[in-house]
């Protein structure tokens, strides 16, 4: 996979604690990097990145990436070829609680890697991670591009819209020569997949609902999203940190998401489908009355680009997304110690169904 690229490549990866983090620090290991993790400690219970014992097999550094000093001495002293940058705040609904928890982490958390890059001497190419939420939302229901507008009317977005705009800045300032470090950064539709355990987030509120036999509680049963599997944008990632240390041409923004054409579930839709491949009355959803929070109705984005120029395309439909997330959470309910396991050949079967496609990343 990935030309052998990853094989004994120093990499280092922020916010490795989390959700996806985990599972890009998994897949790192499988390809035979050499991974050293800068994050908070686990931010839920359960916890995936506790789950795989991942602590044994990196060098685990608990730092914030808003302490610059400490960030600066790690990459110093690990000396990494690329860094993936996902260390955020990553919940709307939160940032309305702690917007300056939000813009502190989300924006000066960038600015600190990328201050990082600029006196490192090792590092190559770094990806770093914004959200589909960076585009200013006007409500309409199109695709939303690279070169669309940027903004937000909640902290959360306006953080991804500002560390968007910062790593530009950087890009155009500091790192526009060809012998620089190379700066891209990734907009990702809603990531849905096992390991997930934040608060106030679809599925997890799903499983901790039926565990806990109560019902779980939507806001917004209309509002759609460009769902996908875990797996997808971090194949993208991996895939475009093997293009950018060789082009200067890939260092630039990349919509990751599902193709424009896919019929967009609803959340309703979505939670309905969940409960089917359960095999539970959904019965168990209940729509309560939205807050005064704002939180857009449409949100999709248009990722022609990185199929055309990176080869991209989704290895899952959304149906086996579900299928593959179901299966994931139910084995982890009845098999927590062996999930590590589980985890791996999710990883694998994923990249059995991409070898069939013959895509690009997996030569």
């Amino acid at each position: 996979m990935f030309g052998n690229f990853f094989k004994n490549k120093k990499i280092l990866v922020t916010g490795h604690t989390g959700f996806q983090g985990s599972w890009l620090v998994l897949w790192l290991k499988l390809l035979g990097a050499e991974v050293t993790g800068i994050s908070l400690p686990p931010p839920t219970k359960p916890s995936f990145f506790k789950s795989l014992k991942l602590e044994n097999v990196i060098t685990h550094k608990i730092i914030d990436v808003r302490d610059l000093t400490k960030l600066k001495k790690t990459i110093e002293l690990n000396q990494p070829e690329i860094i993936f940058h996902l260390a955020a705040q990553s919940l709307v609904r939160k940032s309305y609680k702690k917007p300056l928890e939000t813009f502190s982490t989300n924006i000066l958390g960038t600015v600190n890697i990328l201050e990082c890059i600029r006196s490192s001497t090792t590092v190559k190419g770094c990806i770093i991670f914004t959200s589909d939420k960076s585009y200013e939302n006007i409500g309409i229901e199109r695709a939303y591009k690279e070169n669309d507008r940027l903004g937000g009317s909640d902290p959360y977005s306006a953080s991804k819209a500002a560390a968007e705009i910062i790593t530009t800045a950087y890009r155009n300032s500091f790192f526009n020569e060809n012998d620089n470090a190379k700066i891209a950064t990734i907009r990702a539709g809603n990531v849905i997949g096992g390991g997930d355990w934040a608060e106030d987030r679809l599925i997890p509120d799903f499983v901790r609902a039926i565990t806990n036999k109560e019902k779980i509680k939507i806001r917004n049963p209309e509002h759609t999203r460009p769902w996908q599997f875990v797996l997808e944008p971090l194949c993208g990632m991996l895939w475009l940190a093997t293009k950018i240390v060789c082009e200067q041409k890939f260092s630039q923004a990349w919509n990751f998401g599902p193709p424009i054409e896919r019929k967009q579930y609803t959340v309703n839709k979505l939670l309905g489908k969940i409960c089917s491949e359960w095999k539970i009355n959904e019965s168990i959803i209940k729509k309560i009355p939205n807050t005064n929070l704002h939180e857009d109705k449409f949100l999709n984005i248009d990722s022609s680009k990185a199929k055309k120029l990176l080869g991209l395309k989704p290895v899952y439909n959304l149906e086996k997304t579900i299928t593959e997330t179901v299966d994931w959470y139910k084995y982890f309910l009845e098999n927590e110690n062996d999930i590590k396991n589980f985890s791996i050949q999710q990883i694998k079967n994923f990249v059995n169904n991409a070898k069939q496609s013959n895509l690009s990343w997996t030569n």
